[in-house]
């Protein structure tokens, strides 16, 4: 009668199973391969984030500035236009002054002229007159004639100061040579004494302003 094997027994019943000699052993995953490869993944896509926010905060920056330069030029521009605007109106400003003044004591040299008539028919010099315009002396009488003729020589007087605080000037050329810059040539005549081209008179002194004729002197001058 021919032996069988038997079976091992096991503590708790169960089987050991026994590796068949020879039989290949089974390869044993690399703990943490596919987690290391996700969180590559991840760092990577975190790193391209981070690159495109800085790239449009660099943007956004670049924009900045251009539009900061652009307010800045304008602000400039606008700052010398009101410069030129405020010089500009300073200028006309102060021309409209001088030729309101000057047209003012244009108007007033023929009143001048007629007031020195006047003076010069009565006799009375008003650079001689008292500073009040009366009497020389408490006990001097005048007659109605005189102080007529002393109070329009007063106005004369203040007349001229008056044009003269204001800039106006006026001027004999006798004795100078002819200027038709600045004469007016009435008529000439021959004098032994004077060179050809010498005002040997004048008829009418003449008024300027800053330079500015407003009336040239009207004269006789030499042949």
């Amino acid at each position: 009668m021919s032996e069988r094997p038997i079976a091992a027994e096991e503590g708790d019943g169960a089987v050991e199973e026994s590796t068949a000699p020879g039989a290949p052993e089974q390869a044993s995953p690399v703990p943490g391969g596919a987690p290391e490869d996700a969180r590559s993944n991840e760092e990577a896509a975190a790193a391209e984030r981070a690159a495109e926010a800085v790239s449009e905060d660099l943007d956004e920056l670049t924009a900045a500035q251009r539009e900061r330069d652009e307010y800045l030029e304008l602000a400039r521009r606008t700052k010398a236009d009101f410069d030129n605007y405020r010089k500009r109106v300073a200028r006309d400003t102060h021309a409209a002054l001088v030729r309101g003044r000057a047209e003012l004591a244009q108007s007033l040299v023929p009143v001048l002229d007629n007031l020195e008539r006047a003076v010069g028919a009565a006799g009375v010099d008003p650079n001689a007159l008292a500073p009040g315009g009366g009497a020389d002396s408490p006990s001097e009488e005048v007659s109605a004639h005189d102080a007529l003729a002393r109070g329009v020589a007063l106005v004369l007087r203040e007349l001229r100061e008056t044009l003269a605080r204001a800039g106006v000037e006026a001027y004999d050329p006798m004795g100078e040579s002819f200027d038709p810059a600045w004469h007016e040539v009435l008529s000439t005549r021959a004098e032994e004494d004077a060179e050809s081209g010498t005002v040997v008179e004048t008829l009418e002194r003449g008024y300027r302003l800053d330079g500015q004729v407003l009336r040239p002197a009207r004269v006789i001058v030499s042949e």
